[in-house]
């Protein structure tokens, strides 16, 4: 159930060809054009509050060829929170996909419900009737008998809504299909093919069953913390504590990251820096330094639920006493992440 009201990472950022995560998790990938964006805006439906909104940027305008497979919205669901679907069964169940689309071009687009592993999909269309117009669209689809459907912590179900992907993405609609059918539904309106065009959703709901129900609104706290599973990030506008550190030799210090709820898997460890290009002030007492030092997870919790975390980074302070307890926050506009997405 994603009302798309928490940005993971920066609310506006460019689409590259590399995926880019927007909020609540769904992925936002464009190889058509360097300088589309999208972003998350307050802008939707009576009932909801934002949305996240793709704008297609200047100097595109030409058709994908067939072979082109990087212009899509998509999200993807852990295995174990779609496990009770049992698809590659004989029990498989019926789901229905229900969302609030707004596009600044009218016409037939395109949709695919598949599994991560990109082998098995089921197309689909749905129409925008008028354009700049919120419409409530509803998909139900039979489960799928055959195909592997992992039920663990990697990625399960994964639905991809298409911007514009070639021939050699797309297949016959309302059907279960092998292959790699991120594309949707043959055909559709592609996207990415006109600059300045924008696209937006929101509401989006998979629930069992061959009934929309009304959307489930959850309380921030709950999306937050869901959101905090696959990525934690220290950082802020302002200096944001980490914690008391020790030192490990003279120069090398280490310190303690607890996080509010057990992550995915163990994850990994990156940094952004500021405008002086530092994240971290690392002091013992009132002396220490502001490093761009790279940081190192080490042992993380033996108990199983991967909330406990120990980083290294080398060369975080001046030559001082091994054993010396230290104090540790990210600098402003810097950060310190932890991601352990799909």
């Amino acid at each position: 159930h994603r009302d798309l009201h928490y940005p993971l990472r920066r609310q506006r950022q460019m689409c590259i060809r590399d995926s880019q995560y927007a909020t609540d998790r769904f992925i936002c990938r464009l190889v058509q054009s360097s300088s589309s964006t999208f972003q998350r805006v307050a802008d939707a439906p009576s009932g909801y509050y934002n949305s996240m909104k793709v704008t297609i940027g200047t100097g595109t305008g030409a058709t994908p060829s067939s072979g082109d497979g990087g212009n899509y919205f998509s999200y993807v669901a852990e295995g174990q929170d779609t496990s009770h679907f049992n698809w590659g069964s004989s029990n498989a169940k019926t789901v229905t996909l229900s969302f609030w689309v707004k596009c600044s071009i009218a016409g037939a687009f395109s949709v695919m419900i598949g599994n991560n592993a990109l082998n098995r999909g089921y197309p689909a269309s749905y129409t925008i009737n008028s354009a700049n117009t919120w419409e409530y669209k509803i998909l139900s689809v039979t489960g799928d008998t055959s195909g592997t459907w992992p039920t663990d912590n990697t990625g399960g179900v994964r639905i991809s809504w298409d911007w514009g992907n070639g021939s050699n993405f797309k297949g016959s609609a309302g059907a279960w299909a092998s292959g790699d059918l991120r594309g949707g539904a043959t055909g559709g309106t592609a996207l990415c093919a006109t600059s300045g065009a924008t696209w937006q959703i929101t509401g989006v709901q998979l629930e069992e069953g061959s009934q929309a129900t009304p959307f489930e609104h959850e309380p921030y706290s709950v999306t937050l913390a869901k959101a905090q599973r696959y990525t934690y990030i220290i950082g802020d506008t302002q200096y944001q504590a980490i914690g008391h550190g020790t030192m490990y030799t003279a120069t090398n210090g280490i310190f303690y990251v607890h996080t509010p709820v057990s992550m995915r898997s163990t994850p990994s460890i990156s940094k952004t820096v500021d405008g002086n290009n530092v994240w971290l002030q690392s002091y013992v007492g009132a002396s220490g330094l502001n490093t761009n030092a790279s940081p190192q997870l080490g042992e993380n919790s033996t108990n199983g639920r991967q909330n406990n975390f120990r980083v290294y980074v080398p060369s975080s302070n001046n030559s001082t006493t091994v054993g010396n307890s230290s104090w540790n926050q990210t600098m402003p506009n810097a950060s310190l992440i932890l991601n352990a997405e799909l």
